[in-house]
Formats: structure tokens, sequence, C-alpha cells
């Protein structure tokens, strides 16, 4: 086979969960950094679809937990989209880059907490992730919990997650996460912001 052909059996590999064709791709010579047609690497293929094992492999050949594809996604970034602790795990040895921003100007904490995914956002905030940061619609950690989440159970915890992570409770228009919450009647929500 080719170099082509080894990383192109890497990529297919990962995207499967197949650890044992990642491991004969890569010892054949396969390329870890390989890249597809997206841009994305094969650990970045295996943090998409929640495949560990695949990317424990990648880890150890040394796989980049920063590389950006064409959507500006990183294996790191994706984690919190997915809301995978398991792959948050795998990829914190590996010194993932916490301030590399997403194509909406957000650290991965910020669309974890938009999603609901609560037991990432509690295992998140204990890395050092910046819990205030803003991205480029406006938006903290905090403000897309309420603004975009549902005042659901899910979206209160990780409210009380935040706010004890030291998170600000206000967007760059100086309108507070109250005045959301309160807007979009998420009553429990309100209580939590007026209690802490």
């Amino acid at each position: 086979m080719n170099q082509a052909e080894l990383d192109g059996m890497l990529l297919s590999a990962a995207a499967a969960g197949d650890v044992d064709r990642v491991v004969s791709a890569l010892r054949r010579g396969a390329n870890v950094e390989a890249r597809d047609d997206h841009q994305r690497t094969a650990l970045l293929l295996a943090a998409t679809y929640d495949l560990v094992d695949v990317a424990r492999v990648l880890i150890a050949r040394g796989a980049d937990p920063n590389a950006l594809d064409d959507r500006h996604d990183t294996p790191w970034l994706v984690t919190g989209v997915t809301g995978s602790v398991r792959m948050l795990e795998v990829l914190l040895p590996a010194s993932p880059d916490l301030e590399i921003e997403n194509r909406f100007g957000g650290l991965s904490v910020i669309p974890a907490s938009e999603r609901g995914h609560v037991d990432y956002v509690r295992r998140v905030v204990q890395t050092g992730i910046d819990v205030n940061h803003v991205n480029d619609p406006g938006w903290t950690a905090l403000l897309e919990a309420v603004v975009y989440g549902d005042g659901s159970a899910k979206y209160q915890e990780i409210v009380r997650i935040l706010l004890g992570a030291g998170a600000d409770r206000q967007d760059r228009n100086g309108i507070t996460a109250l005045e959301h919450a309160q807007a979009k009647r998420q009553t429990q929500i309100v209580s939590i912001l007026r209690g802490s």
C-alpha cells in the first residue's frame, strides 16, 4: 500500500471504531495526523463518534488533540458538543489547549452548557477552563445554559455548577442571566440565581 492508501485505511478504521485496523495502519506507516477531505484527523473522527478505545491508541501514538479541521473543530472542542466525559479523560493527558475557540468563538464548556451535558460541565470546570469566556454571539457558558436551555433539571444543575465555578452573571450587553431566566419564565433557575 502507498502512503495515501495507508492514511485512508487509518481514517476509515478510526471512523468505524476498528481498533485492530487502526493499529495495523499505524504499524504499516500511516501518518497519525493524516487528514480526510474535511481536514479531520483520525483522532478528531474518534472524538466525534465517541470511540474511546480508538482515541486511546491514537493518543498513545502522539496524535494531536488540537488538530483543527475545516470547521474549526478539534478533538478537544468536539467533546463539548458530544458531552463525552470518557473522551475528555482520554484527551486530558495529551495536554489539549483549553483556549482554542470553535467557529462560534466558544470554548468546549459553552456548547456543553447549551446542550445540557451536566456530567461534562461538572468535569470540565475542574480543568481550569475559563468559564467566563465570551463567544462571538456574546454569551458565556452560563448565559448559553439559560438562553438556549429549557430550564429543566439538567440546566438547573449546570447553572449551579457554573455559579460554583465562579461564572459571571451577565452578557456583554449587561443583561444578567437572571433577567434572561425571568424573561423565559424559568422559575427554578430564577430561584437558583437569586439564592446564590
